[in-house]
């Protein structure tokens, strides 16, 4: 008898063979075939025994539900992503910059699996819509482009979620901070200062998002709105709000905007925004502006200095003049926390504060840890930092103002300013920094 894997391929009998067309058209609809059909479809091995069952319904699992020939890098604990070219060449990440896995997928089975897992995804895939993005069961974020987009095949990337670290004590034992930093962050938690998290892609942005998240209190209600689910707070209050493509007919889309507005209505305590990219930056800031303290969201930005530009940028998008986003961003943000990967590790490089020149928005550093190993000095890093050696920078004394104002005296941070030369000066001139805090905002 033919095992079931061999009804996918077109052969195969009896009720294995009427059923699989309904599982096919299921996928191709955008549904997940039911439990109990690829139960039924498993069901006809038995005689194959116990063995030969389960093997043929786990390789059935496997095509239909899962990955098929990306199975195992998806299933490696190390592996971050799945990169798929438009030559079938099969890349993947570890953690240390992507390699050659030496698989490569013939053209047909990469768009075949495309479709399928856009269909898992209940996500549309096909020459009038040829890119997806999408979230698949349990949490592999897709994306996929089709010729002609791709002008040399088919481009499939899959982003393998991680095991989520918890809290700033998480991070710190996923070598992402170190302790002295740490405590500077689970402060401007406790003080429900808003920040945002940026760095490129790939950085750690959702990870250090969602560990600071948990941090929050259980009392307050979080409400996270984003395009594609990420994030994934271990939090017991969490309202998740997604975004949704227009349909066959180019209509029902619901954007960031929407969802914005939305979120406002559900009594938040914390207003997040997964991945801030587009026009939503003017609902955000707003509502941020208007007793909605402590929300957050990530931000590509190259680091603390050009956040502000980012900002403007982003605004440009919902009709918002530079003057109107620099307003609004004086007393919507408080703390920007810059991310970067060095040497394969993510970590938490600078916590910054924001001030008000009287003209713009600009983030000075108040906390930095020194670059590791290569010549800092040229801008040249090929070693992993000590977490532990952090320089205070001009915002620091600004940044410990806003958190003795919400927190008390007790609550400044007071990373150890003895640990070098350069710490000990920036501390001396902090005086040059700035004015203070007036009513939350910063002066």
């Amino acid at each position: 008898m033919s095992g079931v894997s061999d009804v996918i391929g077109g052969g195969g009998s009896g009720v294995a063979a009427g059923r699989w067309p309904g599982v096919e058209t299921a996928i191709r609809g955008g549904r997940a075939p039911d439990a109990g059909v690829i139960a039924e479809l498993t069901g006809e091995v038995v005689e194959l025994g116990a063995q030969g069952a389960a093997a043929e319904g786990a390789l059935l699992r496997e095509r239909v539900l899962g990955f098929g020939p990306l199975e195992r890098w998806v299933g490696a604990p190390d592996v971050t992503d799945v990169l798929v070219n438009g030559d079938g060449s099969v890349w993947v990440d570890r953690g240390r910059g992507t390699e050659a896995t030496g698989q490569v997928l013939e053209p047909a089975a990469a768009r075949a699996l495309a479709t399928r897992l856009a269909g898992l995804a209940r996500r549309r895939l096909d020459e009038a819509q040829p890119w997806v993005d999408g979230v698949l069961p349990g949490g592999v974020r897709l994306h996929a482009v089709l010729p002609p987009l791709a002008e040399s095949g088919t481009h499939l990337s899959l982003r393998v979620p991680q095991r989520q670290p918890v809290g700033v004590e998480g991070l710190r034992r996923l070598g992402a901070v170190g302790s002295e930093l740490g405590a500077v962050l689970g402060r401007v938690i406790a003080a429900r200062l808003s920040f945002l998290v940026v760095g490129g892609t790939g950085a750690g942005k959702t990870t250090v998002l969602g560990a600071l998240l948990a941090d929050c209190p259980s009392d307050q209600r979080i409400v996270v709105v984003e395009d594609v689910r990420e994030l994934d707070p271990s939090h017991p209050h969490v309202v998740r709000l997604q975004g949704r493509s227009p349909n066959v007919e180019g209509v029902g889309a619901v954007t960031l905007v929407d969802l914005v507005r939305q979120g406002l209505r559900m009594r938040p305590d914390r207003l997040v925004v997964g991945e801030v990219r587009g026009a939503e930056v003017r609902e955000l800031l707003s509502a941020l502006n208007t007793g909605h303290d402590g929300g957050a969201g990530t931000l590509h930005a190259n680091g603390l200095a050009e956040t502000p530009a980012r900002v403007e940028a982003l605004g440009a998008l919902a009709g918002l003049g530079r003057d109107a986003v620099h307003a609004q961003l004086r007393g919507a943000v408080q703390v920007v926390v810059d991310v970067a990967r060095t040497g394969g590790a993510r970590h938490i490089r600078a916590v910054g504060v924001t001030r008000w020149t009287g003209a713009e928005v600009v983030v000075d550093e108040a906390f930095v840890v020194r670059p590791g190993g290569g010549d800092g000095s040229r801008g040249v890093v090929t070693g992993s930092p000590d977490l532990d050696d952090v320089v205070r920078g001009p915002g620091a004394a600004r940044l410990e103002a806003l958190l003795v104002e919400r927190l008390g005296a007790s609550a400044a941070p007071r990373p150890d300013a003895a640990r070098s030369p350069d710490a000990a000066n920036s501390q001396r001139n902090l005086g040059s920094s700035g004015a203070g805090i007036r009513d939350g905002r910063v002066a």
